[in-house]
């Protein structure tokens, strides 16, 4: 599904490698290319865009730094499309009775039109009380809930999952942006913090109510930077893990 390019107006203060890569971002956006489609050759772009083909290399390069595209040897560049899944493994522990990890299964417990609370419609650059599509969904290993998500999208843009049967929902969402909304994410922003579970959350992670949990605040991006997606992820502290490596 294309969306088409909405008008780009570059800032001309810019570099002008910078100003295609933005172009360059809102097209990725727009899915001009899909993620199992090379994007046009470096010499295209550039014949496309008027520029040299060292100014197209440079806009390129910077998009392959920050996990746009991604270059293979031989075949071209692709529109990259991230691995979110594994994203959970760096902060909790999702292991089996025999200590294997394992990939939570999904239960979506509510799916609903709502107004957007004043923190969620900011992180969307909305007025509060703009119209979203909302999911609470939990994350289980073996039937046992671990982890608790309050997910937010825009109305207007993400409208065509309310009509989905609920059995199409798998364990990934991000792949039914793109097929149903038209919407590739990107990348995200995380911010961790730290809370004693409420007495609603309790009964859903089964846990005691005041017990230390870890909070997951995400902020989902697409190619040229915008909002699409607001989720907050609640497990228990007692599986988290953070770990770093410093050079």
């Amino acid at each position: 599904m294309n969306s088409p390019v909405p008008p780009i107006h570059p800032d001309h203060r810019l570099p002008l490698y910078h100003r295609v890569r933005d172009t360059l971002s809102a097209e990725i956006a727009a899915h001009r290319w899909r993620p199992e489609e090379p994007v046009p050759t470096e010499a295209e772009l550039a014949k496309t865009h008027g520029v040299s083909i060292g100014t197209v290399r440079k806009a390129i390069d910077s998009l392959v730094a920050d996990g746009v595209l991604e270059r293979f040897q031989g075949r071209g560049t692709f529109v990259r499309r991230p691995d979110f899944q594994s994203s959970f493994f760096r902060f909790f522990r999702f292991v089996d009775a025999a200590g294997v990890a394992r990939v939570p299964t999904s239960r979506i417990l509510k799916r609903e039109v709502a107004a957007m609370p004043a923190g969620v419609a900011a992180a969307f650059k909305l007025p509060a009380g703009s119209r979203a599509v909302r999911f609470s969904r939990l994350r289980l290993i073996d039937e046992r809930p671990l982890v608790l998500e309050d997910i937010w999208l825009p109305h207007e843009r993400f409208k065509a999952l309310l009509e989905i049967d609920p059995r199409e929902f798998g364990d990934l969402l991000y792949p039914l942006y793109e097929q149903y909304c038209g919407v590739l994410v990107a990348s995200a922003q995380e911010t961790l913090s730290a809370e004693a579970v409420g007495a609603r959350q309790a009964k859903l992670l089964e846990l005691a109510a005041g017990a230390p949990v870890i909070v997951i605040d995400r902020v989902a991006l697409t190619a040229d930077r915008q909002p699409v997606e607001w989720r907050q992820s609640r497990g228990p502290a007692s599986q988290f893990r953070y770990q770093v490596e410093i050079r």
